[in-house]
């Protein structure tokens, strides 16, 4: 192994600190690995100068590139691919999907349509792919001869779980979180009717809604539901560090584009603390033990209403069911995995 890695940042950093420069990136540098991190906004390499400057810094490094790469750095690659050393591309959406997903915001589905038109050249480039989810390897099993799994490690501390030794009452209400992404917004709103009876049925319970002016507007007109706005990525790392929540959400409908999800949100969940409903697929039967170290719904609303409903009337139930999700998150998400799966390329 080449003991130089520059990963290309094209703007994709939560994918890029995940996979690899919070997880992978401090053993490497332990063992006298040299690990960067290439801002390709802020470098433009048009010109012979700039180019000069750029193939110098990546001689003989094996590259990660996260997503998309601008169309000025492709065409520097490709004219001078044996410069450099390993490329991995390293994906954990199924792109395509999301272009063609007409529940997703424009915006989004125009941002995925430019990645997707530069996606075959990536992979040309690619000596091999990274993906986070079995489900995504499939999709590019047939477009490139070498598809590897690394499935999401675990970066944040887990919490101790003393907030579940009080019961649910109105002067201390259980704290019910979603902290998914906007892309998500239709996943949430399928269930946001029983988050609404559930309100209504019990002072007890309140909401944190992470989508500040995209929260769902039945929702935010919830007198004991909050909905800050989503934060940078660093700056979630350390709310998410400091924030309890008692019941994570995790709806996921079936849609090509969320059929390529990885249980990322499982470990979110556990590093809050929480114990979390997920929808009843893909990924997260493969990792949720309903009743165990969480709750499996349908997608009816009713389906996530019980859910909640069981875990705000049986609170050492749900504490129980917290401590089993810290120990399959501590399990799946052991940073030593990417460590190993680095080390191998």
């Amino acid at each position: 192994m080449t003991d130089r890695w520059i990963v290309l940042s094209d703007g994709a950093r939560p994918t890029e600190d995940i996979y690899f420069l919070e997880s992978a990136a401090p053993s490497l540098r332990c063992s006298g690995g040299e690990v960067s991190r290439l801002e390709t906004r802020r470098w433009r390499v048009p010109l012979a100068l700039s180019a000069a400057l750029a193939l110098r810094r990546l001689a003989g490094a094996n590259l990660i590139i996260c997503r998309a790469l601008a169309p000025a750095w492709l065409r520097l690659l490709e004219r001078h691919r044996g410069v450099v050393g390993r490329i991995c591309y390293l994906v954990d959406d199924d792109i395509p999907a999301a272009m063609d997903d007409a529940t997703l915001p424009a915006s989004y589905r125009a941002r995925m349509a430019r990645v997707a038109s530069l996606q075959p050249r990536l992979l040309a480039l690619a000596d091999e792919v990274v993906v986070s989810s079995e489900a995504l390897a499939a999709r590019f099993a047939g477009r490139h001869p070498r598809v590897s799994v690394l499935t999401p490690p675990l970066l944040a501390p887990l919490p101790a779980l003393t907030h579940f030794d009080r019961r649910p009452d109105a002067a201390a209400p259980w704290w019910v979180g979603y902290h998914g992404t906007r892309a998500h917004l239709p996943d949430l709103s399928r269930v946001a009717p029983a988050l609404v009876d559930l309100h209504d049925a019990t002072d007890s319970v309140g909401f944190e809604v992470m989508l500040g002016q995209h929260t769902p507007a039945e929702l935010g007109a919830l007198a004991r539901c909050t909905a800050p706005s989503p934060l940078p990525w660093s700056r979630f790392r350390d709310y998410q560090r400091q924030r309890r929540i008692h019941i994570g959400l995790a709806p996921l409908l079936d849609t090509p584009f969320n059929r390529g999800k990885s249980f990322i949100k499982f470990l979110d969940i556990a590093a809050m603390g929480g114990v979390g409903i997920y929808s009843r697929r893909l990924p997260y039967t493969e990792i949720v033990e309903d009743g165990v170290n969480g709750l499996l719904a349908d997608d009816s609303p009713e389906d996530w209403y019980r859910c909640l409903t069981r875990l705000l009337d049986h609170p050492q139930e749900a504490g129980r069911m917290a401590r089993a999700a810290a120990d399959t998150a501590r399990r799946v998400g052991e940073a030593g995995g990417a460590v190993a799966f680095w080390r191998a390329r």
